[in-house]
């Protein structure tokens, strides 16, 4: 009897987990078009006019308007009953910052002082003290790459170095890395130029960049008060051992008489001495982050991120961002509510959805780079970030006729499975053009460096940065929601939906086959 009782226990058992496993399957075929077909343009419409209004004063990250903006995508969420990602209940992240309100140093060299602002200017807070040098290692240009690099046999860690702008050329006038007439991400935009330069110098573990800027010098002068007041923000504790000035003509000269001509490396003997003196100040500010739990791996995660923030108000312009990024925020807002509803219908992701507005984006990816650093979830099981920053115009080299695009960045660098993915998805249900432009590693506008998905990519996270190109509003006060192609941004987010669907939901995990393999400290 007890035998017979356990035979027929048993299959019932198995009846329900047949069940439960035809029940799952069942979801990964559904036909995920209703959800998506909840996204729609007038919701997107209402949310942006809200989020990108006078009311939200720009978002300027620690301001009152970020407050607001960070207040509203909280309580869309709690509308929505879209739990919050910390197990304490809160939506907000913090993320502690700093900023350098009064930024000063002194430097000597050889006797001979150099005013702050008149000949030498840092525009992002330092760590206070003394550095005391006795040589300058001269390094060109200050490239390293494979086809050229100013750094082969040098030792320049712990080390002051000196580099200039531009890049070498051949006699026939073509640049010596491109072979073409083409300068590469080495000079071909100036401020992209100076990040891959700097972040090379850093790479080598110099201790700081004295950076020869030439004709520049005057301008960066005339913008300082801008620069001080809204590029001086950092994560708290990140005061910068590694520093960089830009220095004037008579400095370099100084220096290095010769460095307008000469482009080999040579080290300086000198006796320099170098005091900062920054005052910085504490800030607060927040990444909103809220979360949809899978229902067979719950502990495998999709991030969709967006920046919250953007310029606030300068010469008492309200910049309102509607665009950059108003768009993909309410984007995300969609999506989240397309989930929820399969969610409450039993039809659930299979993965888990995080929800992720970052903050301080415009001041250096501050926010994302504290998440990454800081994660709610471990980035070893964070299957994909599909990050989405200005979906909503469309860039003036394009005409009304060919709008139907999006510029698809980063797909392919982890992962050759998500590339492949996004492709059959957007065949499938959105047949938008996507365009690998700015996906192209020697595009000189270095976008794959310039958002938040980058946090996430290096750290092995394969990633989508979506993205409409920039156009005659952008980081202007014009860029208001009343210029948006709410159709355009209706299909992209759709997209975006239905990628992180089929991420969610597939049998097997995306797998990062072009995973860096990490540098051991």
């Amino acid at each position: 009897m007890r035998k017979l009782l356990s035979i027929a226990l048993l299959a019932l058992i198995g009846c329900g987990t047949n069940q439960k496993t035809a029940d799952q399957k069942a979801v990964r075929n559904l036909d995920p078009v209703p959800y998506a077909n909840t996204i729609t343009e007038d919701e997107l419409k209402t949310h942006l006019y809200t989020y990108a209004s006078d009311e939200f004063e720009g978002r300027d990250t620690g301001s009152p308007g970020q407050k607001k903006a960070v207040a509203y995508l909280r309580d869309e969420y709690k509308s929505l009953n879209i739990p919050a990602a910390q197990k304490d209940g809160n939506y907000y992240q913090n993320v502690p910052l700093q900023k350098g309100s009064k930024l000063n140093s002194e430097l000597t060299i050889n006797g001979k002082s150099y005013p702050f602002i008149e000949q030498f200017i840092s525009i992002r807070p330092n760590e206070n003290g003394t550095t005391a040098f006795s040589e300058v290692v001269y390094l060109g240009y200050g490239i390293d790459d494979e086809k050229y690099s100013n750094y082969k046999g040098q030792d320049v860690e712990g080390k002051v170095i000196l580099i200039k702008l531009g890049e070498p050329k051949q006699e026939d006038g073509n640049y010596v890395i491109s072979g073409t007439e083409d300068a590469t991400k080495w000079s071909g935009n100036v401020i992209q130029a100076i990040g891959a330069k700097l972040k090379a110098a850093e790479d080598h573990k110099a201790k700081g960049v004295l950076f020869y800027v030439d004709k520049l010098y005057p301008r960066v002068k005339a913008q300082f008060n801008y620069m001080r007041s809204n590029s001086s923000i950092s994560l708290k504790g990140e005061a910068n051992t590694f520093f960089n000035y830009y220095i004037d003509t008579q400095l370099a000269t100084d220096l290095y008489p010769t460095i307008a001509a000469d482009e080999n490396a040579t080290t300086i003997k000198v006796d320099g001495t170098l005091i900062n003196k920054d005052k910085i100040n504490d800030i607060d500010s927040e990444n909103v982050v809220a979360i949809i739990k899978g229902s067979e791996n719950p502990e495998e995660y999709i991030v969709i991120s967006a920046h919250l923030d953007h310029e606030g108000i300068k010469a008492r312009q309200i910049y309102n961002g509607a665009d950059d990024d108003g768009s993909g925020t309410v984007a995300i807002l969609e999506i989240a509510e397309a989930f929820q509803k399969a969610q409450k219908e039993g039809n659930g992701p299979k993965r888990s959805i995080v929800f992720l507005h970052v903050t301080g984006e415009e001041k250096g990816l501050l926010g994302s780079r504290y998440y990454t650093d800081n994660p709610i979830f471990p980035l070893e099981n964070t299957v994909a970030d599909l990050n989405i920053d200005m979906i909503g115009r469309i860039d003036p080299k394009r005409t009304e006729g060919d709008r139907n695009y999006i510029y698809l960045i980063g797909s392919d660098k982890l992962s050759t499975e998500l590339h492949n993915i996004s492709e059959e998805i957007n065949k499938k249900y959105t047949n938008i053009e996507l365009d690998y432009t700015y996906n192209d590693e020697n595009d000189p506008n270095r976008y794959y460096y310039r958002s938040d998905h980058y946090n996430f990519a290096k750290n092995n996270v394969p990633v989508i940065f979506y993205f409409n190109g920039t156009h005659d509003d952008y980081h202007k006060p014009t860029d208001t929601p009343d210029k948006i192609n709410y159709d355009l941004l209706t299909n992209r987010t759709k997209l975006v939906f239905h990628t992180a669907w089929e991420l969610a939901n597939r049998d097997q995990r995306i797998v990062a086959d072009k995973a860096k393999v990490k540098a051991t400290k």
